[in-house]
């Protein structure tokens, strides 16, 4: 996706792939949520929530901002703001990188 003109052209589809192959490789929670997120920009939001919501009954995430944050967008683009209301505050609340917390805390004010 580094090397694609726009997020539009990128070949979403191929980065899902080798998300898969990733995963078969060297398994890992990071790699699950990295391919979430592939499969919500190929398939879409509603596709990728699934799989974020096992990553999320598990402990991998805990204190992570990362799962909540990417859980929030889904929720968002899927139209349910008051649950990505809910995920994105958890991830604010959770994130250490003052950058990160900026775009996170712009997500929440457009909702």
């Amino acid at each position: 996706h580094a090397l694609a003109p726009s997020v539009e052209e990128t070949d979403w589809e191929r980065i899902v792939v080798l998300y898969e192959g990733l995963g078969r490789l060297a398994p890992s929670p990071v790699v699950d949520l990295n391919r979430a997120v592939a499969v919500s920009m190929a398939r879409g939001p509603a596709a990728a929530l699934p799989i974020v919501d096992e990553l999320a009954a598990g402990d991998a995430f805990k204190d992570s901002h990362q799962l909540p944050g990417v859980r929030g967008e889904l929720l968002r683009r899927l139209g349910r703001a008051e649950e990505a209301r809910t995920e994105l505050e958890q991830a604010i609340r959770l994130c250490g990188n003052e950058r990160e917390r900026a775009v996170l805390t712009r997500k929440l004010a457009a909702l």
